[in-house]
């Protein structure tokens, strides 16, 4: 029996949080494979206010 690797694939999403909503969940909802993970990218703006610059999307894809 052969043994068949686990493939996968990272997006990187770039996103404004507090306007790319919809996008998100456009872009999820067009993924082939599962969603294993969302990273997000976190760096300090302005006066050090936490934002997010960009999601890293990590998808695991079906076999074949």
């Amino acid at each position: 029996m052969a043994a068949t690797r686990t493939r996968y694939r990272v997006h990187r999403v770039d996103v404004s949080m507090t306007k790319d909503a919809a996008t998100l969940e456009r872009f999820l909802d067009g993924l082939e494979g599962e969603v294993v993970s969302i990273v997000p990218n976190v760096t300090a703006g302005f006066l050090w206010v936490p934002r997010v610059d960009f999601l890293l999307v990590v998808e695991k894809i079906p076999a074949s």
